[in-house]
């Protein structure tokens, strides 16, 4: 079962504690980090995730970008953030796909429902992404210098020692 995670960006920024400081002194750098940790979550978890942005005031803006695997959307001119979410949900649900709209905004969670899609408030959706931040830190720390992926870690003992003889023999 694939899993698809759509993300209100500007509504998540307002509603974690860390992105929401970091708005009030540049909203760029906001929605930066919250690109990268999201980004980070897709590698780890797995899911295809659709970060929203609500362009509607600029003239001109719009379109499609994928930025480290991760698909960002920048509204179009008059279209809203929720009206692109609920186009998304109607294109990307299908048999064998669990879709999840992340926000908190309780109105928009309720019609993404009624079209098929799965709500993640934004509280989860932060729980989410800091226990696969914690998972991967954990996995780099137990693994350690054995974890490094070597020529000499994938070879067999026995042509370990032939290496090792020809670069003794010179």
């Amino acid at each position: 079962m694939q899993e698809i995670v759509i993300v209100d960006g500007y509504n998540i920024i307002g509603a974690w504690p860390e992105l929401r400081k970091l708005k009030d002194v540049e909203l760029e750098q906001a929605r930066d980090l919250l690109i990268q940790m999201l980004a980070d979550y897709q590698a780890y978890s797995g899911a295809r995730v659709y970060l929203v942005f609500d362009a509607h005031q600029v003239p001109g803006l719009g379109g499609r970008y994928d930025q480290n695997k991760l698909h960002i959307e920048y509204t179009r001119e008059k279209e809203t953030a929720d009206e692109l979410i609920e186009r998304l949900v109607g294109e990307l649900r299908g048999r064998r796909k669990l879709v999840y709209v992340a926000t908190s905004d309780m109105t928009e969670q309720h019609v993404v429902f009624g079209l098929g899609a799965l709500r993640l408030p934004a509280r989860e959706l932060l729980v989410k992404v800091r226990q696969s931040q914690q998972e991967v830190r954990q996995q780099i720390d137990r693994g350690g210098a054995s974890a490094r992926n070597t020529v000499a870690s994938n070879m067999s003992e026995e042509m370990r020692q032939l290496f090792e003889k020809w670069r003794r023999d010179k």
